[in-house]
C-alpha cells in the first residue's frame, strides 16, 4: 500500500485562479525526487482562511490518512497569514524543532527569515509540516528537515517512508 502525503497551498490568490500554484508543485516535485517507494500526493490549494486551513488539515488526516502533511504559504507576519495558528489549533503536541531548523537554513540566504513562523505538529498518525510560500525556500526547507521526517512518522505510526540516493540522509537510531 502507498503511503499519502497530503500537500496544501495556501493561497488567496493562486486558489482563485490568480496565477499558478508553483509551490505546491515544487513540494510534489520534491518529495517524487528523495522518497523511495509508491506514494500518493492528496493535493488542496485553498485560500488563507483560519477554518478553511483548520477543516483542511483535518480533513487530511483524519479522513485522508495522510501519514504526512506539508503546507506551503501563510507563515508571515502579514494579517492573513494564519497556517501556524491552524497548525497548532489542530495538532495535539507541536515540535518547535522543526520550525527553528528551517529558519536556521533559510537565515543562510535571506535575513528576512526571521519573519517566517513555520512550525510542524501531530495530529494522531499524521506529521504536518509548514513551509514557506516561496518555492525555492521549499526545498531549502525541506532539506533542512527531511532527515527526522520518516522517523518521526514512525513514531507515531504513520506509513514508512524511505529516503532515495538523492534525498538527504533519512535518520533512524540503529534498533538494539
Amino acid at each position: 500500500m502507498s503511503a499519502r502525503i497530503g500537500i496544501v497551498t495556501l493561497s488567496d490568490r493562486a486558489s482563485a485562479g490568480v496565477y499558478e500554484d508553483l509551490s505546491g508543485k515544487a513540494i510534489a516535485d520534491t518529495l517524487t525526487e528523495w522518497l523511495q517507494g509508491p506514494w500518493q500526493a492528496v493535493v488542496r490549494l485553498i485560500p488563507d482562511d483560519l477554518a478553511t486551513i483548520e477543516r483542511t488539515l483535518i480533513e487530511l488526516c483524519d479522513v485522508e490518512r495522510c501519514g504526512l502533511v506539508v503546507t506551503t504559504g501563510g507563515t508571515g507576519p502579514a494579517p492573513r497569514d494564519v497556517t501556524p495558528e491552524a497548525t497548532e489549533a489542530v495538532c495535539q503536541k507541536m515540535l518547535p524543532g522543526f520550525g527553528e531548523l528551517m529558519r536556521k537554513k533559510s537565515l543562510e540566504h535571506v535575513p528576512t527569515a526571521i519573519l517566517s513562523r513555520q512550525t510542524a505538529g501531530i495530529r494522531g498518525a499524521s506529521l504536518i509540516v509548514n513551509l514557506p510560500g516561496k518555492p525555492a525556500s521549499i526545498r531549502e526547507c525541506l532539506e533542512a528537515v527531511f532527515p527526522a521526517i520518516p522517523y518521526c512518522v514512525d513514531l507515531i505510526g504513520g506509513p514508512y517512508l524511505e529516503g532515495t540516493p538523492a534525498a538527504p540522509k533519512v535518520f533512524r537510531p540503529k534498533q538494539k
